[in-house]
């Protein structure tokens, strides 16, 4: 299994998933070229080699053409967000199938109002893929509108949580509404890659950091009644290589 995917900076042991990763929220964020694709392809491989179903939605709109081959493995089933018949008919045949799912999607098609339930949501709202599938959101160029939607988009996942199986991983650039209490607290685990803005996560460490370097912050695991405490962590992700 695919599992140790870097090493501590601090320690000889590898740093490695557990299945517990697979339960909890995952937030991915730095800067263009800090790696954050790289490590979403780590946590990709752990949850197909443990079996799960994953759905992969690429916020900015990709053509397949455009796609980083490290995506295009045998697992790899593209399709682009249309809300149309056609779109439907052939995104649940592959749900049925627990195929995974590499979704092109233009942000655009969410809801501007916060009462009116948008065809995309409905989409990623359904049954099968609460039940089956673990998430990832990829907000690969910030497109413009977004985040104004964002809040109110993670939210609305938040209410959908009492029914999912599994958590979700959301990767993105540096943004203020990161800095919201109630984003940080839907998220066990954080990785941090070079953060330039002053408002948005930046320390001097993070402004140091190489390709592939995160500051790795988690939620311990054991029994509380509040909140469980947060451990840090500097890693080195290792880089994926594309097996033949």
């Amino acid at each position: 299994m695919r599992n140790e995917i870097g090493k501590y900076t601090n320690k000889i042991s590898a740093l490695k998933l557990e299945k517990r990763q697979l339960t909890l929220n995952t937030l991915i964020i730095g800067e263009e070229g800090s790696g954050k694709t790289n490590l979403a392809c780590k946590l990709r491989n752990f949850a197909i080699d443990s079996s799960v179903p994953t759905f992969y939605m690429d916020f900015s709109d990709s053509f397949e053409d455009n796609i980083e081959l490290r995506y295009k493995d045998k697992d790899f089933n593209y399709i682009k967000f249309e809300e149309s018949a056609e779109f439907e008919e052939e995104f649940q045949k592959l749900v049925d199938a627990r195929k995974h799912i590499y979704m092109a999607v233009n942000p655009k098609y969410f809801s501007n109002k916060k009462d009116e339930r948008s065809r995309l949501s409905a989409t990623i709202a359904k049954v099968e893929l609460l039940e089956n599938y673990y998430y990832f959101f990829h907000d690969i160029e910030n497109l413009n509108g977004f985040y104004t939607k964002f809040e109110d988009f993670l939210l609305y996942m938040l209410s959908l949580m009492n029914m999912q199986k599994y958590g979700f991983t959301f990767l993105a650039q540096p943004h203020a509404i990161f800095e919201s209490q109630q984003i940080k607290l839907l998220f066990s685990f954080l990785y941090l890659g070079k953060c330039s803005n002053l408002n948005y996560f930046n320390t001097a460490v993070l402004k140091t950091f190489n390709k592939n370097k995160f500051y790795y912050q988690f939620r311990k695991d054991s029994p509380t009644l509040l909140f469980n405490s947060i451990k840090s962590e500097i890693v080195n992700i290792d880089e994926y290589i594309i097996e033949e």
